[in-house]
């Protein structure tokens, strides 16, 4: 066995058949006293026990806690080896994406007037931009954000806007499948972490047809630093302004990500 095994390319969760790799968590679990249990390659509860109690006293290479789920992706097998998984990663693929993290870095602090009403001076001009009458209702603009930093970031390299134009998180979604626009699974990038990079737009489905978006700033192995409009601390998809915020990970993006780059 080697001593650092690169990661196998897929999670290896309860059940797996994969017992090789298995057998090879096993033994390094038992190494790092987190045992001690069968090397046998059955990964049962057993070893998701010892899986779970090394991910708790764990973090990864960015200093970020490991997601105590009892699967071995690409952080908890690198942390487990002690592998560098990925270095943090802030450029982009392309200018206009560069362009647009730029303009909504300047909108990060923009506040609904009043909080809470889905109205604003800047609010409105988000509406605005998708097509949408803000005096008409209450909308929902986290897409719509996305839509206006890319509008405002083709505007001034004099290119067309690539970017759907809709204020439906996961209409965005669904449209830009049937147009051919590049799109990742979150699985894949859990298995791959470095298909994720700035500029790309995060989809999260919420239940009930709802969702909610936003810009992906920085990356940090599965970590991620992401500008959101209409939400909070906390990330709520009913917030009350532009956030940044440091706290969503791969594994968190439920739907995947969009990539106009």
């Amino acid at each position: 066995m080697a001593e650092n095994p690169s990661f196998p390319g897929q999670i290896i969760i309860a059940g797996s058949q994969d017992t090789e790799n298995v057998l090879t968590i096993q033994r390094r679990l038992n190494a790092v006293g987190c045992g001690p249990i069968a090397e046998d390659g059955a990964f049962g509860p057993e070893t998701l026990e010892a899986i779970e109690l090394f991910q708790a006293r764990s973090i990864d290479q960015f200093g970020t806690p490991l997601k105590v789920d009892g699967r071995v992706g690409p952080m908890t097998w690198g942390t487990l080896f002690g592998l560098d998984i990925q270095p943090t990663v802030v450029m982009t693929p392309s200018p206009l994406l560069s362009q647009t993290l730029v303009q909504a870095g300047q909108e990060v602090g923009v506040l609904e007037v009043p909080l809470g009403s889905n109205r604003g001076p800047r609010v409105d001009q988000y509406l605005r931009s998708v097509g949408l009458d803000p005096a008409q209702g209450s909308f929902s603009w986290c897409a719509a954000f996305v839509y206006f930093c890319f509008a405002q970031a083709s505007s001034s390299r004099n290119v067309n806007n690539p970017v759907v134009r809709t204020a439906g998180v996961l209409d965005h979604w669904n449209v830009a499948g049937a147009r051919g626009i590049h799109r990742l699974s979150t699985e894949e990038c859990q298995n791959k972490p470095s298909l994720v990079t700035p500029g790309m737009i995060f989809i999260i489905t919420t239940g009930g047809g709802h969702g909610h978006t936003g810009l992906v700033e920085e990356v940090r192995g599965l970590a991620l630093t992401t500008i959101e409009g209409n939400t909070n601390a906390g990330g709520s998809r009913e917030g009350i302004g532009v956030f940044r915020r440091t706290s969503r990970r791969v594994s968190d993006i439920n739907r995947g990500f969009i990539d106009y780059g």
